[in-house]
């Protein structure tokens, strides 16, 4: 514990330093809250007309995280815990943000949205992009039903690939190597060729990895679960006129490798393999005061998982192919009623559909199948220094029948730099074809409904390098499906019946100025679960209380650059489960805290090197029981612009 107070004592006492003595020099330079974003309501406003506090993970961010994960990359952001972001690689990890559950945060590609629909909860494995071919991210906390349908219960992640910039083709190769024998490869091309802009990333990566299930005994020798991946990120845009332009965009990745029998037990022979692939093409009308944009596309994922018969599953072997699929169509119209009011509105509808086999279980598509359509419109209304966003969405799901949410988001701008805001808004998540059509299904499943309720503030202290930001949250969830144990076959269903409720608060403190910048957080967020008895728990599993983390930059020459990056995880429940008594029992893990280093030197305008530093301190820690983690790690790396 003294030594979790050190770095926080000193992590704030650098920040506080830096102030006192730049402070002065950032008077003149542009304002970070007219800068401009586009994921929390859909069309391009500046941060201080949305009553929202929005993160936005910018490129230069992602230079800074070269031998990262994207989910290592999001564990290190205020609210968000990604647990399991630094087990074994390619081991899948679970999201919860704001306290969450997984699968109740919508990710989006390019504002395209994505989930898996042969999932349980319908969750996106993020392991499926490398981060070379992000340009940025920007990340909407809060409920973002009313813009964005089902899943969007806790955020809205939104992913934006990199897109053409600049006349003329521009060619770009990576290598990188670290600890664990992983190795990865990547190449872009990326520009534009009269009109036409194009941008195309590869990456290749292997990794041997190391053994995902703890041994006790330190003696049984686990193998190492490898892990392999190739990627494939294209982009094309086309101005058809001056006020009319088409864009494409597809990703393809396959994923592969070997995966333990489970918590505690090896299996040499476990293999999967697992292939995602999203393709969209839309087109954009600009108008007089506004736009219309018509979006399609297709979002396919196969998982497949074979684990023939061994001493680890009792001489058993298993079988599972999964494939799911989703088909989305959308069209939003934005527009300038006049000077005080916009106006954003839109219909969708999505098609889903599996097919599941397994040794145990089979789904067809012909039966799993659902739909959704949806209506919405949010007004936005800005007089002086008052700004409200005020929307609502009506749904129509063939399984379930109709809901409706709603968003009240009032805000104000104090003194041109304090952004002081509410909202309430309400939510949902559908149920999973999954939770509809397996064995343990049930057709008259309701969806997940949450009312959230957030007030706080937004203050940029000084102009474009000292902001501080803090949010209060509530969420109330009904109907949260849970799996019901029954004494005869299949043993169990899902249902509707529990209830959670979280809370909590973030805040922020983020600095920059010319060759330094720094941030620091603390998040907060406590919970009870109410099971179909009445029974109440606070096991939000996996989901600590308190988080902090701090981070420091600085550009040591013109050249070089060196960064400390460190996160301090608190105590969280996780279930244990005993397979000789077939129960489970409530255990808790410990806090733990990482500290990375970063750094790059820039030899020219062609020749760039990095190396990422990971768990310097060699903490050994649990984030999943029976599930180990990476120790001290690095990657090492060198990036070449041929043109």
């Amino acid at each position: 514990m003294k030594k979790n107070c050190v770095f926080v004592a000193a992590g704030l006492g650098l920040v506080q330093l830096a102030l006192l003595s730049t402070a002065a020099r950032a008077q003149d330079k542009p304002r970070v809250l007219d800068s401009v974003q586009v994921t929390a309501t859909r069309s391009p406003k500046k941060l201080s007309d949305i009553g929202r506090v929005v993160t936005i993970i910018t490129a230069k961010d992602l230079e800074r995280a070269q031998g990262e994960t994207l989910p290592q990359l999001l564990n290190n952001v205020a609210g968000i815990t990604f647990s399991g972001a630094n087990n074994a690689p390619g081991i899948s990890s679970s999201l919860y943000l704001r306290g969450a559950s997984t699968g109740n945060t919508l990710i989006l590609i390019d504002g395209f949205p994505v989930n898996n629909a042969s999932a349980i909860d319908n969750s996106y494995d993020l392991n499926a992009f490398p981060l070379d071919q992000i340009d940025h991210i920007e990340i909407l906390k809060g409920s973002g039903s009313t813009l964005y349908g089902s899943d969007a219960v806790a955020g809205v992640i939104n992913i934006i690939t990199k897109h053409a910039a600049g006349q003329g083709l521009k060619t770009n190769v990576a290598l990188s190597g670290g600890t664990y024998n992983t190795f990865k490869e990547s190449a872009g091309l990326n520009g534009n060729l009269g009109k036409t802009g194009v941008a195309i990333n590869l990456s290749n990566t292997d990794s041997k990895g190391f053994p995902a299930a703890t041994d006790t005994t330190g003696k049984a020798h686990f193998s190492d679960d490898d892990f392999h991946q190739r990627a494939l990120s294209v982009n094309i845009n086309q101005p058809v006129s001056d006020n009319f332009e088409l864009m494409g965009n597809f990703q393809a990745t396959r994923n592969t490798g070997n995966l333990p029998y489970g918590a505690f037990t090896d299996d040499p022979a476990y293999t999967y393999g697992n292939t995602f692939l999203f393709g969209g093409i839309g087109g954009n009308l600009k108008l007089d005061k506004g736009s219309l944009r018509i979006n399609l596309s297709q979002n396919d994922v196969w998982n497949n998982y074979n684990d023939p018969s061994s001493d680890a599953n009792g001489g058993f072997g298993s079988y599972q192919k999964n494939t799911g699929r989703i088909t989305d169509a959308e069209a939003v119209f934005t527009y300038g009623i006049c000077k005080h009011l916009d106006i954003t509105s839109g219909i969708d509808y999505k098609y889903f559909n599996t097919d599941q086999f397994s040794t145990y279980d089979t789904i067809r598509s012909g039966k799993a199948n659902n739909n959704i359509g949806s209506i919405y419109t949010s007004l936005f209304f800005k007089q002086g220094i008052f700004h409200m966003e005020l929307g609502g969405r009506y749904n129509h799901d063939h399984n379930y029948g109709n809901n409706f949410t709603y968003t009240i988001n009032p805000s104000v701008l104090l003194f041109d730099q304090l952004k002081i805001f509410a909202t309430a808004a309400s939510a949902y998540k559908s149920p999973s074809l999954y939770q509809l059509f397996s064995q343990y299904g049930d057709l008259l499943l309701k969806p997940e409904t949450t009312t959230s309720y957030e007030a706080g503030f937004d203050w940029e202290i000084v102009r474009n390098s000292l902001t501080f930001n803090t949010t209060f949250f509530r969420y109330n969830t009904k109907s949260v499906i849970y799996f019901m144990d029954e004494p005869n076959p299949p043993y169990g269903m899902y249902a509707n019946g529990e209830l959670q409720k979280d809370k909590g608060l973030e805040s922020e403190l983020k600095y920059k100025q010319d060759k330094f910048s720094a941030a620091a957080y603390w998040a907060y967020v406590t919970g009870t679960l109410t099971d179909q008895n009445g029974v109440t728990t606070g096991n939000l599993f996996r989901r600590p209380k308190n988080t902090f983390g701090i981070n420091a930059y600085y550009d040591i020459t013109n050249h070089f650059t060196a960064g400390l990056n460190y996160k301090l995880t608190g105590d969280r429940p996780d279930e244990e489960f005993n397979n000789v008594t077939f129960t489970s029992s409530v255990v808790t893990l410990k806090a733990y805290s990482l500290l990375d280093a970063h750094f790059q030197y820039v030899i020219n305008t062609h020749i760039s090197l990095f190396a990422d530093l990971k768990n310097l301190l060699d903490e050994k820690y649990t984030d999943w029981v029976g599930y180990n983690t990476a120790r001290f790690n690095f990657m090492a790396g060198i990036k070449y612009q041929i043109n």
